[in-house]
């Protein structure tokens, strides 16, 4: 069994900065592409940003500049850094990661989602 378990998020002003952790455990051989998606309601998830075991990342137009996605292989941990925060950056941020389990099958599993809300 593997479980993904966000933090960090919250309420934040215009401006401001928050870093999102997501931390996996369990039956874990290996972790290939960690990402980070948001979803606002009545809205489709969709892709912030991702890193590669490597190291390699790619970002959403709307966030580059201003997020970073870092992760911790030793940790099986990836965190998004969040500077220059904008009300429409408002979202539930879910982490996904790619997992090679002990049954040596990669599947993609999902954290529970944190709110950020961005807001004077």
């Amino acid at each position: 069994q593997v479980q993904l378990v966000e933090s960090g998020g919250g309420l934040v002003q215009p401006g401001g900065s928050l870093r999102l952790s997501c931390a996996a455990s369990g039956s874990i051989v290996s972790i290939n592409a960690m990402d980070w998606y948001r979803q606002t309601p009545g809205n489709q998830r969709e892709l912030v940003a991702t890193i590669t075991r490597g190291g390699s990342t790619r970002y959403a137009d709307s966030v580059k500049g201003r997020f970073t996605i870092s992760r911790d292989n030793a940790q099986n941990t990836v965190y998004l850094q969040m500077n220059s925060l904008k009300p429409e950056d408002t979202a539930v941020y879910y982490c996904k990661a790619n997992i090679m389990t002990v049954a040596l099958v990669a599947i993609n599993y999902w954290g529970q989602g944190t709110q950020v809300t961005v807001s004077s």
